[in-house]
């Protein structure tokens, strides 16, 4: 379920205390949503980690409010070190993402000396140790995951996380593929179509336009099974998945795919796939597969190749010029083999590191 209030400590005073290496007339504070001075500091600070670990930024405002705003805070806190001008030079940002894993944004800005980008760096990871297990302990757990996120490339990121206990744990690529226009028939209606025993379709709309609860229910549940055995799989309560997805900027109901066998009496639910949009500043949006899951038990038949025909049709028929995705570089599956097959390069490389917090500090 989601939380009526958040689970996290919102004063982050009683969480950090500021590192001597820190001069005088450095603070800590929660930024402010609703100040677009903030805001916008706050995307330069993530387009510039972003340039400076892949060599191109592609992060906007929605990427930031969908951090800070509002909305997002009963599954998220932020923290923000100031300058003596009142300068935010760090940024770090938690989401309580599902039972045992914790979320962590950690950015720096690119322009400081060691010491000082190390001393808010060791700011960052205080505060979040703390949320851990503040987190933690609402959740009755005994050990809390902080998982963090780099660039293969960013080293200044590499050596400041080791130095703070955490490991890189999985690689991850990063991938897009082209779409052609006249790739919209590469399925008969990307709405709704029938394979070999196995039909693609939209989830349902009720009359007010909002998507059948029960296929929402279906998409999830064929998720949760499908991901059991995948890397750092963590269990998500259907509340939680559906009100962190729905918090995306790229969000649309009409990107959300099952995929049925229809060789029984009934329809079974065994793929299912959630797509996004990717919005453009220069030129066509792009599409986005951010779930694409196949039951173990419907493996082989065709399901993924099918839901991934779709997503390709519907973006071609959007006028959309490519379509991305993310996979682990090192999944037993053969994911990465199908997605090469069917015309994806990998754009850049990403790292998880991860770092255990017991909740309860030992004596």
């Amino acid at each position: 379920m989601i939380p009526e209030e958040s689970r996290f400590e919102s004063d982050p005073e009683e969480l950090v205390e500021l590192p001597p290496t820190l001069p005088d007339g450095w603070e800590i504070a929660t930024p402010d949503a609703g100040d677009r001075f903030t805001v916008a500091r706050l995307t330069h600070l993530l387009r510039a980690h972003e340039s400076a670990g892949r060599g191109w930024a592609g992060a906007g405002v929605d990427d930031v409010l969908l951090e800070v705003s509002e909305a997002s805070l009963r599954t998220r806190e932020n923290v923000v070190v100031r300058d003596p001008e009142g300068e935010i030079q760090a940024w770090g940002s938690v989401h309580d993402r599902a039972g045992g894993r914790m979320l962590f944004v950690h950015v720096v800005a690119r322009d400081l000396d060691e010491r000082l980008g190390r001393a808010c760096s060791d700011v960052l990871v205080e505060w979040a140790v703390g949320q851990a297990r503040a987190v933690g302990a609402a959740r009755g757990l005994e050990t809390q995951q902080i998982d963090t996120g780099a660039f293969a490339d960013d080293e200044r990121q590499h050596r400041w996380l080791a130095a703070q206990g955490f490991t890189m744990v999985r690689t991850w690529w990063q991938m897009s593929r082209p779409v052609a226009p006249e790739e919209s028939e590469l399925v008969p209606d990307p709405a709704e179509w029938d394979g070999r025993d196995v039909t693609f379709r939209l989830v349902r709309r009720t009359g007010d336009g909002m998507p059948e609860e029960q296929d929402l229910r279906e998409v999830h549940e064929v998720l949760e099974s499908a991901f059991t055995d995948h890397f750092n799989s963590h269990e998500e309560t259907f509340e939680e998945f559906l009100h962190r997805l729905r918090l995306e900027p790229g969000h649309r109901w009409h990107h959300w795919w099952l995929a049925e066998l229809t060789d029984g009496p009934e329809p079974q639910p065994v793929g299912a796939l959630i797509g996004e949009v990717s919005p453009s500043s220069n030129g066509p949006d792009s599409s986005y597969v951010s779930y694409i899951g196949v039951l173990e038990s419907a493996r082989g038949r065709g399901v993924a190749k099918g839901l991934l025909h779709t997503i390709i049709a519907d973006a071609a028929a959007r006028g959309r010029d490519s379509v991305g995705l993310e996979v682990d570089a090192d999944s037993p599956t053969g994911a990465s083999e199908l997605y090469l097959g069917l015309g994806w390069e990998t754009r850049y490389v990403t790292q998880s590191w991860h770092r255990d917090v017991p909740v309860v500090e030992a004596d």
